[in-house]
């Protein structure tokens, strides 16, 4: 199946926040009650909330379609943020961090989630990145793999709020290659 990635646009609102509502449980722990989900879902990953991010100068939503419809996203941030245990574990600056990045289900396998993390990479890459680091929940074994399958190595642990739980990720760093 052909993947084209693209910059979103502010036309990919509602589009997105459909993936994103479909795609975010499935990288959830079994802990995660469907509550804190669709609390999660309604306060980040909206149409609002999307609208905000493109609004960003500081992150960059790439949309992976076949066609017309977009079969999963990313978002990447610029930086490591404010978090010290993020900070101990991305040592190489800039940084840039693949804050999101789903997949459709019925599209696991098939290439996209390959092409987003391409795009990913070389966009950062592109920017002036010397890594591109992300939060994997620790129980998200298949994630994991992907992620090193694709050049990540787990460099330190964090925290992530998920509603009233407090879930343990591991922090994955990808080195780059910077652009001549």
């Amino acid at each position: 199946m052909p993947v084209n990635v693209t910059t979103a646009a502010g036309t990919d609102l509602d589009e997105l926040a459909a993936v994103a509502a479909a795609t975010f449980p499935l990288a959830c722990p079994p802990s995660a009650t469907p509550r804190d989900i669709a609390a999660f879902i309604a306060t980040n990953l909206s149409a609002d909330s999307f609208a905000e991010y493109l609004a960003d100068p500081g992150r960059e939503v790439l949309a992976a379609r076949d066609g017309a419809a977009i079969l999963g996203y990313a978002v990447l941030i610029r930086g490591v943020g404010g978090d010290p245990d993020v900070g101990r574990a991305v040592t190489a600056r800039p940084a840039v961090e693949l804050s999101k990045m789903y997949v459709l289900a019925d599209h696991h396998g098939a290439g996209v989630s390959a092409a987003l993390m391409d795009a990913a990479v070389s966009r950062a890459a592109g920017a002036g990145a010397r890594c591109v680091w992300l939060g994997v929940n620790q129980e998200n074994e298949r994630a994991q793999r992907f992620y090193r399958k694709h050049g990540f190595a787990i460099t330190g642990a964090k925290t992530f709020q998920l509603g009233a739980h407090i879930e343990n990720d591991f922090v994955m760093v990808r080195p780059l290659q910077r652009r001549a």
